[in-house]
């Protein structure tokens, strides 16, 4: 077989495709064109999906795939900018973009299967073949990489995704260091590339050898105004919030949103449009007490991620748990999946 091509089978159908087959398919489908933007939902904006083809998939550590998702005329992203994926199923996830924002002909992404997780990391895993078409939304980016005198970067397992990104964009002479931790190191995607971009500003932690990291030796010395970007399961996102030195910038990207459900407090909930006034019990979301009420409210991810939820706010002071709006959106809207009244009263535009 000739190098740098590969025989792979469409999904529902009988056909053969090489790899360059699957290419000349993206440039020539009239599924590809640049995205306009949809009607504003709650007064945001939002890109139309885009079709794109699964033009390679390679297993890149234990438990982790990466895809190359190919289409034309794509939105530029920077570095932290991660994508929604609107699976077979209709589920959406997001996961960062890992390869190089210059390719304007395809994005790439890299997702670890979660066994015991809500099925979407399994479907990518399971169904997610080279041929098959998926639709994607975005780029978005809420991690961005930002100007500073130095840098500290914090990454685990998975989370090296966006980060690796951001090492490759730093200029030459920047001052930084990773601590980059994992269960194995089998299990820890982008190990080759790590060591060779980071050299001796690498930290590496595999938890089966090493035990857990040391946070006080790599912050110690911090100076101040150093940017510090992390981005891991809640353990260590928690961790590093208490380790961080006085003066530094945290930057912060969750695997799951952030939860106070010990501290969760009953409220009222009014629905203006509606004229309904509903109860939000401290053990259950906005977004379960307006369905029992409006069953077609529209919602996806149900983490805070995807902004398929939300809403516009009328009176009543949020407790915002998202990963998505920017501080603007922030002033009249929340998602209604993960975000709370502040206080005991919340007033929605619905």
């Amino acid at each position: 077989m000739t190098p740098g091509l590969r025989t792979v089978a469409l999904v529902g159908g009988a056909a053969l495709l090489t790899r360059r087959a699957l290419r000349r398919r993206v440039r020539r489908s009239p599924l590809w064109p640049l995205p306009a933007l949809d009607p504003p939902v709650s007064g945001r904006p939002r890109s139309r999906a885009l079709k794109v083809l699964v033009t390679a998939r390679e297993t890149i550590a234990e438990g982790v795939v990466q895809l190359r998702l190919e289409g034309a005329g794509l939105p530029r992203w920077e570095p932290g900018a991660h994508l929604d994926l609107v699976l077979p199923s209709g589920l959406v996830r997001q996961y960062s973009l890992c390869g190089d924002p210059g390719d304007t002909g395809a994005y790439t992404v890299a997702t670890r299967l979660v066994a015991d997780g809500r099925g979407g990391s399994r479907e990518v895993h399971e169904q997610l073949t080279e041929g098959t078409e998926l639709e994607v939304r975005g780029p978005r980016n809420r991690f961005p990489l930002v100007d500073a005198p130095a840098y500290v970067f914090v990454a685990g397992g998975i989370g090296i995704t966006p980060v690796l990104p951001m090492l490759r964009a730093l200029p030459e002479g920047a001052e930084w260091r990773l601590l980059y931790g994992g269960r194995t190191r089998a299990s820890m995607p982008f190990l080759a590339e790590v060591r060779e971009l980071a050299g001796d500003r690498l930290t590496l932690v595999a938890e089966d050898e090493d035990g857990r990291p040391d946070l006080a030796a790599l912050f110690a010395d911090t100076a101040g105004g150093t940017a510090v970007y992390c981005c891991g399961p809640e353990g260590l996102t928690a961790a590093v919030e208490v380790a961080l030195p006085e003066g530094t910038a945290l930057h912060l990207e969750r695997f799951a949103p952030r939860t106070d459900a010990d501290g969760n407090t009953e409220f009222e909930l009014e629905l203006r449009r509606s004229g309904r006034t509903l109860t939000v019990p401290p053990d259950s979301t906005v977004l379960a007490a307006v369905r029992r009420v409006l069953p077609d409210t529209a919602y996806s991810c149900e983490q805070g991620f995807c902004g398929t939820c939300q809403q516009r706010v009328l009176e009543g002071e949020v407790d915002h748990r998202d990963e998505l709006l920017t501080d603007a959106e922030r002033h009249d809207s929340l998602l209604i999946c993960v975000s709370r009244a502040r206080n005991d009263r919340l007033v929605l535009d619905m």
